[in-house]
């Protein structure tokens, strides 16, 4: 911390002026007549004016509107940020605009172990999305209903999005290597009138029946009217087939709606109660995506993939690159099969130019001794995204020694809560070894510490002091608003903590150490304690349990489950499979824990809450008289079993 780190590469004269950002500052002089000495002095304006700033992102990208905005920020408040007031739009709008115009180019290319390489042109793109359209409205979806999706990285989910979004429907999607209970979990709560799926896949080589899943979600959803699904093996009885919605040839008139309609459900966990469902606009969405595309150098033409399951925010990110008219290439498998070259030997053979991925991705094809640059030819490739989590120093030198040494690495730190990042590339600055580049356009990071003040050089809470437009709207069902005020507002008035570590450079560049609070990440992938609670705790023999992600820079990720046991009963290696199981069979296989130990309490504070982020604080190496307030506890003496397995983990 603190110090001036290495440079692992520099933009060439003419790669810094052909980039979408050197466009953008271009644009500003040329129109608004503004020029900055620096990108610090750009960023530090855009987040100053930021109604000039959001103003200017909308024009620059011509934002398609069917009716104008009579102010760009009605109150410069958070949470209850007004945007755009007056403004009538369609998310589908932007990518229609493009599919027009770019009739034969190939708009998706997907690799599938279920269903093998495909391509779909723009025109079918547009021809496929505007008949699936006209379907759903045929079963009786109209603006403000719910059409939610178990689907993998497969254009269906991508068509299907589009399809339910321009009817002024609302979108939600889940990964379906999920168990049930976390489906319905999600899903129940907004109520859904059309369901998709499809009923199994290959992954690994290994066919994975979902029939099963499928029919107790189906059946746990009693507001659907309509199951459609794609059929690869046996099917659901009363569905309807997938392949049968592609078959008009009708034109596409996406519904216009307010800037702040809601565009799709999201969901982020915290440590209680429900996974919450947070609801972005379209416009909101439609602008933090084009402000994104600077920072990622998003250009029409060429192909981007990123590496992603569709339960994650990372899948929408895909949206955001079709939208600037990029050809996304989807990638719809195991990425170590047969071998961790897979995913290299793919990005080869497409000649992508663009490439991102989760950093346990690259972690991990650096540990098995992957070498891209040897086994393949990836002369296309001039640009690498990271994020999910951070992203050590010695993955910066694997990719710069194995991989290609003159490519543009530009990891991103964001997250779900508002589809977008906080820090992240600029093509036109230099790449520091372990740093991410810069803070984006508009978006008021800050590090502040303990008590509420802003820090550089130092490890600090990841705040943003100013509303951004991609902010949400609201929590489905969160009438009163307490739960987003508690989830991101009750620590710092006014301010939206994050809840990751962050240290801002001198430089203007910044390094995420992991995260702040007791949200699970595996591998990039976020997910709420209590749902592994309600997986564990479920089982008879169970009383009591507390789980810990100990993911920080540096370090190999690592999560321990501690369990309170009945009377009688000993943790072990069948009781541990149980556990795991339950776990893989509620909640999903990546969140299966390292070790499971016993204890005898579970800490606690005097009103019953789950003491999780001192104990993370303390086997991360905090000082046990400070992590926590022993006074604040109704059992101090069970943090002595922690304190003992801490010092025995350092050992």
């Amino acid at each position: 911390m603190g110090q001036t780190r290495p440079i692992l590469w520099h933009p060439t004269a003419d790669r810094a002026a052909q980039s979408r950002m050197a466009a953008y500052i271009d644009w500003l002089a040329q129109n608004r007549g503004l020029t900055f000495a620096d990108y610090p002095e750009l960023w530090e304006w855009s987040v100053t004016e930021i109604e000039v700033f959001w103003e200017t992102i909308c024009q620059f990208f011509d934002i398609p509107m069917s009716a104008p905005y009579t102010s760009v920020l009605k109150k410069r408040v958070m949470p209850g940020a007004e945007w755009f007031e007056g403004a009538t739009l369609n998310y589908v709008d932007a990518i229609a605009r493009y599919a027009a115009a770019h009739t034969t180019d190939i708009a998706l290319i997907s690799h599938s172990e279920t269903f093998g390489r495909n391509e779909i042109t723009w025109d079918t793109l547009h021809q496929q999305i505007a008949s699936v359209v006209s379907h759903l409205s045929d079963m009786g979806v109209e603006k403000g209903d719910r059409v939610v999706a178990v689907l993998p990285n497969t254009p269906a989910s991508i068509i299907a999005c589009l399809a339910t979004t321009s009817l002024g429907a609302i979108w939600s999607l889940c990964a379906p290597d999920m168990g049930h209970t976390a489906i319905v979990d999600r899903f129940s709560q907004i109520e859904p009138k059309v369901l998709i799926t499809q009923d199994s896949y290959v992954h690994g080589g290994k066919n994975v029946d979902r029939s099963d899943v499928i029919k107790v979600v189906a059946d746990s959803l009693p507001s659907v009217t309509h199951h459609i699904e794609i059929e690869t093996k046996n099917g659901v009885n009363g569905a309807i087939s997938w392949d049968d919605l592609l078959d008009k040839d009708v034109p596409l008139a996406a519904v216009q709606v307010p800037f702040d309609h809601p565009l799709w459900v999201v969901y982020s966990s915290g440590t209680t109660g429900n996974p919450k469902p947070i609801v972005h606009g379209h416009g909101g969405i439609l602008l933090e995506a084009a402000k994104q595309s600077l920072h990622q150098d998003f250009k029409a033409g060429e192909r981007f993939c990123w590496l992603t399951s569709s339960g994650w925010i990372m899948w929408n990110a895909q949206l955001a690159a079709l939208g600037q008219g990029m050809t996304v290439c989807m990638f719809d498998g195991a990425p170590n099969h047969p071998d961790w070259s897979a995913v290299w030997d793919f990005a080869a053979k497409e000649k992508l130019n663009y490439f991102g991925a989760g950093a346990a991705f690259f972690a991990s094809c650096g540990k098995e001794g992957i070498a891209p640059a040897k086994d393949f030819d990836l002369s296309a490739l001039h640009s690498l995204g990271s994020t999910g989590s951070p992203l050590s120093e010695d993955a910066y030198d694997w990719i710069y020694t194995a991989v290609k040494p003159d490519i543009w690495l530009a990891p991103i730190s964001g997250g779900t809560d508002f589809a977008g990042a906080f820090v992240c590339g600029n093509p036109m600055l230099p790449v520091r070894k372990g740093e991410m580049q810069a803070r984006a356009l508009g978006n008021a990071v800050r590090a502040f510490d303990v008590d509420g003040n802003e820090v550089i050089g130092e490890v600090g809470e990841l705040v943003c002091t100013e509303p951004l437009p991609s902010m949400p709207l609201f929590f489905w069902g969160d009438t009163d608003g307490s739960r987003l005020h508690d989830s991101y507002f009750d620590t710092y008035p006014n301010v939206w903590r994050h809840g990751d570590w962050i240290e801002i450079t001198p430089e203007g560049g910044s390094v995420i150490y992991g995260r702040s609070d007791a949200t699970i990440n595996r591998k990039g992938l976020r997910l709420g304690s209590s749902e592994i609670y309600q997986a564990v705790e479920g089982l008879d023999v169970v009383l009591d349990s507390l789980v810990i992600d100990l993911e920080f820079l540096g370090r190999d990720s690592f999560m321990p489950l501690f369990v309170v046991l009945r009377d009688g009963h000993t943790l072990d290696e069948t009781l541990k499979a149980q556990i795991n199981t339950a776990i893989k069979t509620d909640v999903s296989a990546r969140f299966q824990p390292n070790e499971i130990i016993q204890v005898a309490e579970i800490p606690r504070t005097l009103s019953g809450k789950k003491l999780e982020v001192p104990v993370k604080k303390l086997l991360l190496g905090g000082d046990p008289a400070k992590v926590v307030n022993r006074d604040s506890m109704a059992n101090p003496d069970s943090f002595d079993t922690f304190i003992a397995y801490a010092a025995e983990r350092k050992t």
